[in-house]
């Protein structure tokens, strides 16, 4: 889920930057220092959106820098529990597909890709069920349920199902809706 979040926190901002206006100079620095940074609490932050206010600033004995005090907004995005996402599949593996949602990527068990008995295809690097003859592999578009989210300060792991009806790749859910409306047509 995208969150908008404020912040407020001491910014570093470097001798290079000192000839531009404040607020523009504050900025470049979160950026540079926060973008793409995992964060425990707030998941991955992906941009800083504004910044509402710069307090005085200091300098520190031996840094060339001024540290302002600044209250900011921030884009993160942090997998909520049951949430639906979708996402591009980027790689099949023998145990299961990873799948590309925002700046993260889930990986979705080979037991949760669909209710159907599945099977790997290493040479063609795809699944395939076996009753159903679905089929998924990597450049498809899914939709697919988070059922576990664990995000440390280096590392996240995600983890998805997509045996739910409405889940899996999209073309299964097109496929479900035409087949649902021959069966009115025959009535």
């Amino acid at each position: 889920m995208y969150k908008l979040i404020t912040i407020e926190d001491v910014v570093r901002v470097p001798p290079s930057k000192l000839g531009m206006p404040i607020k523009k100079s504050v900025k470049q620095s979160l950026q540079e220092q926060l973008e793409g940074v995992m964060d425990k609490e707030l998941g991955i932050i992906v941009t800083v959106t504004e910044v509402r206010s710069v307090g005085e600033g200091k300098l520190l004995p031996g840094d060339g820098s001024i540290h302002y005090v600044a209250t900011f907004d921030v884009l993160a995005y942090y997998p909520a529990m049951y949430e639906i996402v979708s996402g591009e599949v980027i790689d099949i593996t023998e145990f299961g597909a990873f799948v590309r949602m925002g700046p993260l990527d889930g990986l979705v068990h080979i037991s949760q890709v669909m209710d159907d008995f599945v099977s790997y295809d290493s040479k063609n690097s795809m699944f395939f069920g076996k009753d159903s003859k679905r089929t998924i592999k990597e450049g498809d578009s899914v939709k697919a349920r988070v059922i576990t989210v664990s995000i440390g300060k280096n590392d996240y792991k995600i983890g998805m199902t997509m045996r739910q009806n409405g889940l899996g790749v999209l073309e299964w859910a097109q496929a479900k809706k035409t087949e649902v409306k021959e069966g009115e047509n025959r009535r």
